[in-house]
């Protein structure tokens, strides 16, 4: 299920999970009763962006929960070991502050 980014003041929203899919691309989540949705952006596509610090200046307007940078590993498939069970990523923390002024 989509979310709109017009939409996230409105939730309860536990926490925003950006997630780095490709070399420069970030897809933002929103984790909300122990479930997340991915984000749309005002015209109903998902949103995305080539630089993280854009991401987050967009979200954090709309939002003052938890930040999380997700990157998945695909060194497993790159060397040839056998698909795992176990999901290979890890979560950074981004913290919940607000960028500070000269980031805006």
């Amino acid at each position: 299920m989509k979310v709109s980014v017009d939409e996230l003041g409105k939730l309860e929203v536990a926490a925003v999970v950006i997630e780095s899919v490709d070399l420069s691309l970030y897809i933002a989540h929103v984790r909300i009763a122990d479930q997340e949705h991915v984000i749309a952006d005002r015209h109903g596509k998902v949103l995305k962006t080539r630089n993280l610090l854009e991401m987050q200046r967009t979200l954090r307007k709309a939002v003052t929960c938890e930040f999380y940078l997700r990157q998945r590993s695909a060194y497993d498939e790159m060397v040839g070991h056998p698909h795992r069970a176990a999901d290979n990523s890890m979560e950074l923390p981004l913290g919940n502050q607000p960028l500070p002024e000269w980031l805006n």
